[in-house]
């Protein structure tokens, strides 16, 4: 099947919001600090997804281990677009590189772009699909310094609306509202195999 590549994310004109999962400790000390504190391993990559049923599939709606707690955090537009600019992708998927090229490019970047199928509520695939970016060391760390505008803790929403899942009562236009972020950076498009 192929699956739309678009970015879908709730935003306004400065911000942009992704979500991450993470257990109670890391996600209070991040909703306390409005960034990420000691319990948080800046060695290791993150990965920030603007689709919040990815997340939702991921995470198993915040019931898997470490994983419970679900973070909404808006980011600031131009940290994105620099992600978006840095972002080389896990598999050489795109025309953009020759094998070589692409294994160079992964091995210089510090954000790593995957593309994965979106779900619906129940976790079943969807036509489009949902990117996720990885952040490791400088960039990393500069998102932690001054990428994140707000983070708030959607946790008691999450299992809120997953037992109205389970009893098949949950309306999803009660969910986060997502619409089409528009990149038309060719560039930007190439390099990620945007169709």
């Amino acid at each position: 099947m192929e699956y739309l590549k678009e970015v879908f994310a709730h935003y306004d004109k400065t911000w942009i919001r992704v979500y991450q999962a993470y257990n109670p400790t890391i996600a209070a000390e991040a909703v306390a600090l409005q960034t990420f504190g000691p319990h948080f391993n800046r060695n290791r990559m993150t990965w920030i997804k603007p689709s919040f049923l990815w997340m939702m599939y991921r995470s198993n709606w915040g019931t898997k281990k470490d994983q419970e707690c679900i973070l909404a955090l808006d980011i600031h537009q131009s940290m994105f677009w620099e992600l978006l600019e840095k972002a080389v992708l896990t598999s050489p998927d795109s025309p953009y590189y020759t094998g070589i090229q692409w294994r160079k490019a992964l091995d210089e970047t510090t954000v790593y772009c995957q593309w994965d199928p979106d779900k619906s509520i129940h976790g079943t695939p969807i036509q489009r699909a949902a990117i996720q970016l990885g952040l490791k060391g400088d960039t990393l760390e500069k998102f932690l310094k001054t990428g994140i505008d707000r983070i708030q803790d959607l946790t008691p929403s999450v299992r809120k609306w997953n037992q109205q899942r389970k009893e098949g009562k949950l309306n999803p236009e009660n969910l986060p509202t997502e619409w089409l972020f528009p990149i038309q950076d060719q560039t930007i498009r190439n390099r990620l195999n945007m169709q």
